[in-house]
């Protein structure tokens, strides 16, 4: 059955940048402009949150882009009430593009008394009358199981891979993966088969949420170019310490591929004051002036993937495909030269 409608945007306010980013590229992949549609998120004086969409809607092919990352309530709330007035607009399917979810490291309980956040997030989406949704590098990949509805988990590694052998061509005999846990331990191993690296691992014991107690580096990392690849940094402080901890074991450099860079709590200062030479993070989240600033931060677009992807759910062809290094060489359009 041909499809009829054309694919439709519309955006909270908690990347607007990246919004408009995955706008241009479906335009440029369409031959025919794209933009967001016309709608207010707005807060009321007491901080309700109130949306209006002055478009029609009925019977459309809807994309709602909206990270929920800090202020993650906030965030959570423009997401579930723009689903609301678009399915009560008539809108024929609405799919939810959320390239950082909040809540995501509250997925299990790690002892008694405690929430699974995250299978509750997912419950609101799906009441929500969210008919799909699309991510990138969830914390835990059995979050999209919480989902009685499609998920596509986009992930980062492809991208990375790209960087790396673009801005390491000349070290890449050197490289090695680094996982900053033992959790970490798929993740790194994903990028360093993509790039051809040996791996080795950071073994972090904690005493309590966000402090650690000791640190050991399993594997040689003597003389290596090390990329320690992670799915968030949030404070930093593991990350700042595991680079130190390698260069102490005799790393050559240090460097950091990071999906989502949350950055809070002083991270941007902790990240310039340390020995890694250089944070890579994806504008998943909106980064802030202090990100963009800072010298030894650097950020790769997501625009081109999602851009992709949401192309490829609206025509219904393969979203899986953009896990592959090979695919996205002509989405990032001779960003990174192969070869």
């Amino acid at each position: 059955m041909p499809v009829i409608t054309e694919p439709k945007l519309i955006a909270g306010n908690a990347n607007m940048t990246l919004a408009k980013a995955i706008a241009r590229r479906m335009s440029m992949h369409r031959g025919m402009s794209v933009n967001l549609v016309d709608a207010r998120v707005e807060r009321f004086n007491d901080a309700e949150i109130f949306v209006e969409v002055y478009e029609n809607v009925r019977g459309e092919d809807m994309y709602i882009i909206q990270p929920t990352s800090n202020p993650a309530n906030d965030n959570l709330m423009e997401l579930l009430i723009m689903a609301d007035a678009l399915r009560r607009s008539s809108a024929d399917r609405i799919s939810a593009v959320i390239p950082y979810f909040g809540y995501a490291r509250q997925d299990r309980r790690a002892k008694a008394r405690t929430p699974i956040t995250a299978k509750l997030v997912a419950n609101m989406i799906t009441e929500a009358g969210i008919d799909r949704v699309l991510t990138l590098d969830l914390h835990a990949a059995q979050i999209q199981g919480f989902f009685d509805i499609p998920v596509d988990n986009l992930y980062a590694s492809p991208i990375f891979a790209l960087d790396i052998e673009h801005h390491f061509k000349d070290k890449m005999s050197d490289i090695m993966v680094i996982s900053p846990d033992v959790g970490g331990v798929a993740r790194a191993r994903e990028l360093a088969k993509r790039i051809d690296a040996p791996l080795a691992i950071v073994d972090k014991r904690r005493e309590k949420a966000g402090e650690v107690a000791e640190m050991t580096v399993i594997g040689n990392v003597e003389g290596k170019v090390c990329i320690i690849v992670d799915d968030i940094a949030d404070t930093a402080g593991t990350l700042c310490k595991a680079a130190d901890l390698l260069m102490a074991n005799g790393a050559k450099e240090v460097h950091a591929y990071i999906t989502h860079g949350v950055l809070s709590q002083g991270a941007v200062a902790r990240v310039a004051g340390s020995a890694m030479k250089s944070l890579v993070i994806t504008d998943s989240i909106e980064p802030s002036e202090e990100v963009l600033k800072s010298p030894n931060i650097r950020i790769v677009p997501t625009a081109p993937i999602f851009a992709q992807a949401i192309l490829n759910i609206w025509s219904g062809t393969s979203v899986s495909s953009l896990f592959e290094t090979e695919t996205l060489v002509p989405i990032y359009e001779g960003m990174y030269q192969r070869g």
